[in-house]
C-alpha cells in the first residue's frame, strides 16, 4: 500500500517533504495547545506544522482543527 501511495504521489507531482525535529517538536507544541479545545491529534498537528515550516498552504475542509495556529495558512473547501 505504502508503494502504491508513493507512486500516486510522484505521478501527480507531489512533493514529499520530510520530518524535520523543527517539525516534530512544533506538532507537539500543538498538540498540547489544542487538544482539548479542538481534539486535534498528533497526525493533525504534523500536517499543520510541516505547512507552517515551510511556509505552505493546508487545504481542508476541516476549519476547527485548524483555525487557532498562528501562522498557518488555510485553503477551505467543501468536501
Amino acid at each position: 500500500m505504502q508503494k502504491i501511495t508513493k507512486d500516486f504521489l510522484t505521478e501527480f507531482g507531489f512533493e514529499i517533504l520530510p520530518i524535520t525535529e523543527n517539525i516534530g517538536h512544533r506538532a507537539a507544541i500543538y498538540v498540547e495547545e489544542h487538544s482539548l479545545s479542538t481534539g486535534m491529534r498528533a497526525g493533525d498537528a504534523i500536517i499543520a506544522a510541516t505547512a507552517v515550516e515551510n511556509n505552505l498552504s493546508l487545504a481542508t475542509g476541516n476549519r476547527k482543527q485548524f483555525k487557532d495556529i498562528k501562522g498557518l495558512i488555510l485553503k477551505l473547501f467543501k468536501p
